[in-house]
């Protein structure tokens, strides 16, 4: 469990990350190795997240949050 506040808790399984290739400057590995880190967090779908919660983070992640899902 990754604890986020001391009401709210959420399941390592619920975050899926992949590892891509960074944007911008890298030298000689640019565009080569997976320099970047990408978390995934379906808000929508969360089982440890409230009603309330939900709206919020939809609501104030603006451009954040997407339509995508993993």
């Amino acid at each position: 469990m990754i604890k986020v506040t001391s009401t709210i808790s959420i399941d390592e399984s619920e975050i899926h990350e992949a590892f891509v290739r960074a944007s911008g400057p890298g030298g000689q590995n640019v565009n080569k190795v997976a320099t970047a880190v990408q978390l995934r967090f379906d808000v929508g779908k969360s089982p440890s997240l409230s009603d309330d919660v939900r709206r919020r983070l939809i609501q104030i992640g603006d451009r954040r949050i997407t339509e995508k899902v993993c």
